[in-house]
């Protein structure tokens, strides 16, 4: 059989082939019910397979190249595969296959490479081919559906063989490698049984889903050995030898019926099942009605009735008149009235402070300012005195008192009344001049008062 007559007979047969398994998945397929989730790992489906396939060996591969002998033959092969799915396009595939590789010297179709002139034909006995390859699924037709039934695959790996030329020579003398201690005249080799070496793993394919346990898969593998013994003979003139495999085989899905396939599944599918999940809206819904719960707290936080700036939960004098000053609490202010003349200001007027604060209010200027005077134009000693009204712990309103009595003392310093003429007391709680009970006292015992030495 020449190369044309090959090429010929493999592309009717793959076409042939490719028609049944293209009628047996045309129709769509409900999609499997499952319960995958997007992480929920490998676990939830099914990831190992086993497979057998039938096919021709030939010594030649696609790409070309040179080769010892300037005919070859095809002849049956056959193999199996273990695959373990790791994700949705990638998988490690332990495969073996075994036959036969045979060629010869006799067609007058090519060139014969120098160091094979002598020799007329050979046959090697594939013993085995085991290699471990990565398998990566690199499209699919039906990509727009739900379940995936076409794939296309491709596969690169490394394995270890053992094989046995037979030569025949032009002179008739035959040379079988198998059962010998050493190879031909001058090969330094020992070759034992069979010839034992590496080699390297190229192919791609294309498989169809017949049902959810049965794939059937077409491929073709170039296989590149580290050698230049596979044909029996060192040619001068060529490095490595090679062989093809081109098959066609079915697989078998292991695991629960109950699970899917991982190389079919559609990951998009899935996330799109998962967002669909019941569990998962239910969970979407409860969030929903927490942050809408969230939002009415907040707007009842800032409600605020009365328009004083104090928001009603907070509010203890709720119903403010408008324009009115209220403290933190939302109570009214001390009303304090400004003298409309200095002259009437004696420098010694009680001075209030906002709950919980020691700052000075500008309204109580013009009577530190006139004690300003009277201590700089006059001389003498006074006492200013700090108060603060109840709420809180007694200790935390001595601190505030005299935190207030201080706030007096650097206003008269700063206006130029030397720091020896003011001390400083605080008396927190004590003598308040109004009942701690009601906001309208304590409003008056939050003060300052200011005595002569």
């Amino acid at each position: 059989m020449n190369y044309s007559t090959l090429k010929k007979s493999v592309a009717l047969s793959l076409v042939a082939l490719t028609g049944v398994a293209t009628l047996a998945v045309a129709q769509d397929a409900p999609a499997t019910t499952s319960s995958t989730k997007v992480f929920g790992g490998r676990g939830q489906y099914r990831t190992w397979s086993i497979g057998v396939n039938g096919g021709v060996l030939a010594p030649v591969v696609a790409i070309g190249g040179s080769n010892d002998y300037n005919s070859w033959d095809v002849n049956l092969g056959y193999g199996l595969n273990i695959r373990k799915q790791l994700g949705h396009s990638f998988a490690l595939e332990l495969a073996g296959v075994r036959g036969k590789v045979s060629g010869s010297n006799v067609s007058t179709n090519g060139p014969i490479a120098p160091g094979s002139a002598t020799a007329k034909e050979y046959e090697t006995q594939l013993q085995y081919a085991v290699d471990l390859r990565g398998v990566v699924n690199v499209g699919s037709i039906d990509f727009l559906r739900r379940e995936n039934s076409v794939g296309f695959f491709v596969t690169a790996g490394a394995g270890y063989m053992a094989y046995a030329p037979k030569v025949t020579y032009t002179n008739g003398t035959v040379v079988d490698w198998k059962g010998k201690a050493t190879g031909p005249v001058g090969d330094p080799h020992d070759v034992k049984d069979y010839v034992k070496g590496m080699y390297i793993p190229v192919g791609v394919g294309v498989k169809f889903k017949v049902s959810e346990r049965v794939n059937f898969n077409l491929g073709y593998t170039m296989n590149f050995i580290d050698a230049d013994n596979f044909d029996g003979v060192y040619a001068q003139g060529t490095t490595k030898d090679k062989f093809s495999y081109g098959y066609a085989g079915l697989e078998f899905s292991l695991g629960s019926s109950a699970k899917p396939s991982l190389e079919w599944t559609n990951p998009l599918a899935t996330m799109y099942d998962d967002l669909k999940d019941p569990t998962l809206r239910q969970e979407v819904e409860a969030l929903k009605n927490r942050v809408s719960a969230v939002e009415k707290s907040v707007e009842d936080l800032k409600k605020d009735t009365d328009g004083d700036g104090v928001a009603d939960q907070f509010d203890k004098c709720p119903g403010t008149p408008a324009g009115t000053a209220v403290d933190g609490s939302g109570c009214p202010l001390p009303k304090f009235e400004a003298a409309k003349d200095s002259s009437t200001v004696t420098g010694f007027e009680k001075i209030g402070f906002d709950f919980n604060s020691s700052v000075l209010k500008t309204e109580s200027y013009p009577t530190l300012d006139k004690l300003s005077s009277v201590l700089r134009e006059n001389g003498g000693k006074v006492t200013v005195n700090g108060y603060a009204s109840s709420e809180g712990t007694a200790a935390y309103n001595l601190k505030l008192s005299k935190d207030r009595a201080n706030s007096v003392k650097t206003y008269l310093v700063n206006s130029g009344v030397n720091a020896s003429q003011v001390a400083t007391k605080g008396n927190g709680e004590a003598n308040p001049i109004a009942s701690n009970d009601t906001e309208e006292g304590r409003i008056q015992n939050r003060r300052v008062e200011t005595a002569r030495n």
